[in-house]
């Protein structure tokens, strides 16, 4: 497997876009089949040949279809079909992005995969869309010099609103203030900022603290197994205490409603996209 990720050249795009990454699976590589990607508030482009097939299952639901598409903002667990060998290219974006770029006619809502006409809806040309993914697969370099300049005219479009810009604000400070402090902080109502960062995100103020706070701890567990000498040494009270949880009863609670696993069963597995790929976006 081959994988890496690397940040736009471009500060304009910086500001829309966090990164690009890339994934490759070969006939010769063995791993899980199924994967499971975490919950994630930020929306997803990713890449492919035009009939390279993609799968996702969540909550009894399947999306599938061929080539690229778009993955919106998801508060469950995707569990994606990786059982053939695949090339994709993805597009990491700031959250709230989608709805200053006008990805999604309807609105960033949750849990949603759409396919992409890379010509038509983000208007490449088709000459370049043919040569996007020609380049040698560990030249990240040239990968991000050719989105940057392909996604330009997309960027160059973005309209900001009094929604976005304030979801902007509150973004810029949530992790250093207090939830039911953020109206009197930024001079606004709660209901004003909650009604904003729904429209703007997909998802509650609630709702993104706690992927955040998941994606925070899932980094630290991952790291620990992968450098620990006993990878399920790890100390779950602990974990819940770092990470603000009630006592572990509550971790295991809250494990069992994200990513469907309790402590130990997610220890034996080790079946999350960060432990298949490491932290590949």
């Amino acid at each position: 497997m081959r994988s890496w990720k690397i940040s736009p050249k471009e500060a304009a795009i910086s500001k829309y876009i966090d990164c690009y990454w890339l994934l490759e699976k070969s006939s010769a590589d063995i791993g899980v089949d199924f994967p499971k990607l975490n919950p994630d508030p930020a929306g997803h482009l990713i890449i492919s040949q035009e009939q390279q097939p993609f799968s996702y299952t969540y909550e009894g639901r399947q999306a599938s279809g061929l080539g690229s598409h778009l993955m919106l903002p998801h508060d469950k667990t995707l569990t994606m079909d990786h059982c053939q060998p695949f090339l994709v290219l993805g597009v990491k974006f700031h959250v709230g992005a989608l709805y200053t770029l006008n990805l999604y006619e309807k609105g960033p809502l949750l849990n949603d995969i759409v396919a992409i006409d890379l010509c038509q809806d983000l208007q490449v040309a088709a000459g370049d869309s043919h040569l996007l993914m020609s380049l040698p697969v560990d030249d990240a370099q040239g990968y991000r010099d050719r989105l940057d300049k392909l996604l330009k005219p997309l960027i160059n479009q973005a309209h900001e609103d009094n929604h976005s810009r304030l979801v902007h604000k509150v973004l810029a400070i949530y992790s250093s203030v207090p939830l039911a402090k953020l109206g009197k902080e930024l001079g606004c109502s709660q209901r004003t900022i909650e009604r904003s960062f729904l429209k703007v995100t997909g998802t509650s103020l609630k709702q993104y603290y706690s992927m955040q706070r998941l994606e925070d701890m899932l980094d630290y567990v991952t790291q620990h197994m992968k450098t620990s000498i006993d990878p399920k040494s790890i100390n779950w009270a602990d974990v819940a205490l770092q990470f603000d949880f009630s006592d572990q009863p509550h971790l295991i609670r809250y494990l069992k409603s994200t990513i469907g696993a309790t402590p130990g069963k997610y220890s034996d597995d080790r079946d999350l996209a960060i432990d298949v790929y490491g932290n590949f976006e």
